[in-house]
C-alpha cells in the first residue's frame, strides 16, 4: 500500500511589502511559485503580528532592512544566501541557484547586495514617484 503524497514544507520568505522594488520581485517569485514551495510574509504589513522565529532573531526594523528566508528545518538565511534558496525551489529560476551557489559567486552577490541596500530607499522613493506620475 502506497502512502499518500504529502505537501512538502514551504520555504518562508520575509519581505518588505512597502518597498515597490521588493514587492515587484516577490510578485515575480509568486508567479513562478508553481510548486507552491514558497510562503510569503510581508513584514511591513500592519497585519504582521510577528513570527515566533523571526521575532526572536530579528527586530522588525532589521527584518525590513534585509531580505530573510526561513528554511523548512527552521534555519534562517538572509541576503544572497536567502535569494539562492528561493531560486533553488522555483523551477524557472533554478538555473540561477546553480550559477550562484558557488562560494566566490555567492560572496560577490552578497557584496553587491550590501552595496545596493543603502541605495534601496532612494530607488524605492523614485519608483513610487514614477508610479504616481504614470497613473
Amino acid at each position: 500500500m502506497t502512502k499518500p503524497l504529502r505537501q512538502p514544507e514551504k520555504l518562508t520568505v520575509f519581505y518588505d511589502g512597502s518597498c515597490p522594488l521588493c514587492a515587484s520581485e516577490i510578485d515575480l517569485y509568486n508567479r513562478a511559485n508553481c510548486l507552491h514551495a514558497l510562503r510569503f510574509v510581508d513584514v511591513s504589513s500592519k497585519n504582521f503580528t510577528g513570527d515566533a522565529q523571526i521575532s526572536q532573531a530579528q527586530a522588525q526594523a532589521q527584518a525590513l532592512a534585509r531580505f530573510h528566508i526561513r528554511l523548512p528545518d527552521g534555519q534562517q538565511l538572509s541576503g544572497a544566501q536567502g535569494f539562492i534558496e528561493v531560486w533553488r525551489v522555483l523551477p524557472s529560476w533554478n538555473w540561477m541557484a546553480k550559477l550562484a551557489d558557488r562560494p566566490a559567486v555567492t560572496l560577490v552577490l552578497e557584496l553587491l547586495y550590501r552595496l545596493f541596500l543603502p541605495l534601496r530607499p532612494l530607488i524605492a522613493a523614485c519608483t513610487r514617484r514614477w508610479h504616481r506620475n504614470v497613473r
